[in-house]
């Protein structure tokens, strides 16, 4: 453990490090303790030794190590109370009764995005007891179609629909119908069994163009099952100055890109969780700060990804907030 000068030393690096993105000046440090120059290069010089501060390569400066990081986040920080207007937007999500859990959890973490210049990612997962309760289909032309559904929890996901080749409206019609008969009170994970196994064999029976439109509805059902990744904030993360070579970008945007390695960020452990640099499975620049959430059939991952010069004791409360009132 470091003596309380040295956490507040740390204390002080990391936190004006995280405000400024430069090292700060030791005359700086020296106003705020009250101490020398040559006692604050002593202690800065120790830090260093224990692997908690590194020198930058622009300067002769020390800025916080991941491992300070990490210390930082386990022994000194305290999480922020959260500031009026930050309570005032999110408190307009989480009270409005008109939206169900799912959109009052994207709508909060788009805002926190906003609020903290960091990409906000939830992962969601269609429960069991997310059973489909109506399908509907607005056609928009002769080869295009959007199907809607809508689930007994009140969520509509909708899914845009090409036609191969142009299909009659009657035939179109008679299918949601088949559909409608045979899936409602369906899960949304077992929707696609359903097709296949129920009405596939029978489509034939009742819709002349029976191929064009099973597939094209199977695809669109298999999608609502895996279309549960929600971004938001990627831009303005990628602004921080740590990620101004194009090559970094680059490797960033390709990750955020791959459903598969954001799907990779679901949390499987209770709490909010900190994982630093090297810890997370997603970039070693990074940041990855993510909590799970079980609520009312509702479950799934949220997650917050930035430099490892992160406002952890903002993020955490912004975390906290929302976990707390969606489990009222």
């Amino acid at each position: 453990m470091l003596s309380e000068r040295q956490s507040d030393l740390l204390k002080i690096i990391v936190e004006d490090y995280v405000k400024t993105a430069r090292p700060i000046s030791s005359k700086s440090i020296c106003d705020i303790l009250g101490c020398s120059s040559a006692t604050v290069r002593a202690e800065m010089s120790n830090l260093e030794d224990l692997g908690l501060l590194e020198k930058t390569h622009i300067s002769s400066g020390r800025v916080p190590s991941e491992k300070g990081y990490r210390y930082y986040v386990d022994n000194i920080m305290v999480p922020k109370e959260l500031t009026g207007d930050e309570m005032l937007k999110l408190q307009t999500i989480v009270n409005n009764k008109s939206l169900v859990v799912s959109d009052v959890i994207e709508k909060s973490m788009e805002i926190i995005s906003e609020l903290t210049s960091y990409a906000a990612i939830v992962l969601g997962t269609h429960s069991k007891n997310n059973l489909i309760s109506k399908v509907e289909v607005v056609p928009i032309d002769d080869n295009n179609l959007v199907a809607i559904v809508v689930t007994d929890k009140g969520n509509v996901e909708h899914k845009n629909i090409y036609l191969d080749t142009a299909v009659d409206m009657k035939d179109i019609k008679q299918t949601v119908d088949l559909i409608n008969k045979l899936i409602v009170g369906t899960s949304l994970d077992e929707a696609s069994s359903v097709l296949e196994f129920e009405v596939k064999p029978v489509i034939a029976n009742y819709v002349k163009q029976h191929e064009v439109l099973y597939n094209a509805f199977y695809n669109a059902f298999t999608d609502f099952t895996h279309d549960n990744i929600k971004t938001s904030g990627t831009k303005n993360m990628l602004m921080q100055p740590e990620f101004n070579d194009v090559d970094k970008i680059r490797e960033i945007v390709n990750k955020f890109d791959d459903k598969d390695i954001v799907e990779s960020i679901k949390e499987e452990d209770n709490g909010i969780n900190i994982y630093i640099g090297s810890e997370n499975d997603f970039d070693d620049d990074v940041t990855v700060i993510k909590t799970k959430y079980q609520f009312n059939g509702e479950e799934g991952t949220i997650a917050l990804i930035g430099p490892k010069r992160m406002e952890y004791d903002r993020v955490i409360t912004l975390l906290n907030y929302i976990m707390e009132n969606i489990e009222k």
